[in-house]
């Protein structure tokens, strides 16, 4: 199921009846521990999109790259795929660092579509994006945290790239608005093992929460090292990057007072949801990787790409673009609709309830905007 060969040779022939998409997802490093899930959910909308008619009645057919390589090396790649005519279309989740060396070289010619959770301002023509960013994701998260639990000093943790820096930049201003601060930062690179020298710090300092900028199985060996460590007693912890499959990995031990925020939980009890569990179990087997947002994300990756490019009635990206703000597509989230190049989505915040999720609260958007 997740052994990738080389792509067949009829992957470089040319088929005016297919669609080819690059579904740039990890397969390892720090995110690997979630691509199956991407890769599966991924592949459940493409079948759909193929049941309901394909795109412009073309069959639409995804190639996998691997996003955990390194940024160059996957902008390389891609582009390379692109100037032959391979792929017509760009999707996936996968780190900032690897949009910012991908969307130059490929935005202006095919249609992409980002499904990871970032830091903002992204703009490029021809990149469209589906998942949250911090001043509506993070910004009520904190705002609820002050009010309900008393949280006035953090201390983040993250790793070291573009979207946990600029994330914790913007987060400085969002605790100042809630009456407290930031009292101390840590950047390490992907792939940190030894978490103790930052433990300490925090025991150290005066913090009740630790906001948490790390990725994939970074994030699970954080957790267990806080727990370990007696922290979990004392600090709280968000993540705006912590899905299901994260949380198992982490454990019931390393999980108390563990919050997350994100624009979908597997837990939500909605019959969008409701669904889209049945579909995923019906064809993948009740042992299939778990449902979480970030595997969630590649699902509506494939379905926005779609439904661009069917609006448009063209691959052309001017054009795509130009009709990009009367887009709409549902999927597990409900009916969700394109502005500004972004999907206008619902967050929500949970707290970790052993191996799954509670959802306390659909976070305030309005009190998160000028």
């Amino acid at each position: 199921m997740f052994r990738h060969d080389p792509p067949a040779p009829d992957w470089f022939t040319v088929d005016d009846s297919v669609l080819r998409v690059a579904l740039v997802f990890p397969l390892q490093g720090s995110a690997g521990i979630f691509g199956p899930t991407c890769e599966l959910c991924a592949r459940l909308a493409a079948e759909e999109v193929n049941r309901a008619g394909g795109v412009l009645g073309k069959e639409l057919r995804l190639l996998p790259v691997d996003g955990g390589a390194p940024p160059r090396e996957i902008a390389d790649r891609v582009a390379a795929l692109v100037d032959l005519g391979v792929v017509q279309g760009v999707t996936g989740w996968h780190i900032s660092s690897v949009r910012q060396a991908l969307a130059p070289r490929i935005a202006h010619r095919v249609p992409y579509v980002y499904t990871a959770l970032y830091e903002g301002g992204e703009h490029t023509a021809g990149v469209f994006l589906t998942s949250e960013t911090p001043r509506d994701q993070l910004r009520p998260a904190m705002r609820l945290l002050a009010r309900e639990r008393g949280v006035r000093r953090w201390f983040v943790i993250g790793n070291d790239y573009v979207w946990p820096r600029r994330t914790a930049r913007a987060a400085h201003s969002y605790a100042r608005e809630c009456g407290g601060s930031i009292g101390g930062e840590v950047y390490l690179p992907l792939g940190t093992h030894d978490f103790e020298p930052v433990l300490r710090r925090i025991e150290r300092s005066d913090a009740d929460a630790v906001l948490m900028l790390l990725v994939g199985s970074d994030a699970v060996r954080f957790n267990r090292a806080f727990a370990a460590a007696g922290l979990d007693g004392r600090c709280l912890r968000l993540s705006t990057l912590m899905d299901e499959n994260m949380l198992l990995a982490s454990g019931p031990a390393a999980t108390a007072d563990l919050y997350s925020t994100a624009g979908f939980f597997a837990s939500l009890a909605n019959q969008d949801t409701l669904d889209f569990h049945g579909r995923y179990a019906a064809r993948y087997g009740v042992e299939a990787p778990a449902l979480g947002s970030l595997g969630e994300s590649c699902y509506e990756g494939v379905l926005l790409l779609a439904a661009l490019i069917g609006r448009a009635g063209t691959l052309e990206v001017s054009a795509i673009g130009a009709a990009a703000d009367t887009v709409s597509y549902e999927g597990p989230r409900g009916l969700l609709r394109l502005r500004g190049g972004h999907v206008r989505q619902r967050i929500y915040l949970a707290r970790a309830d052993g191996l799954d999720f509670d959802v306390v609260a659909e976070l305030d958007l309005h009190s998160s905007r000028p």
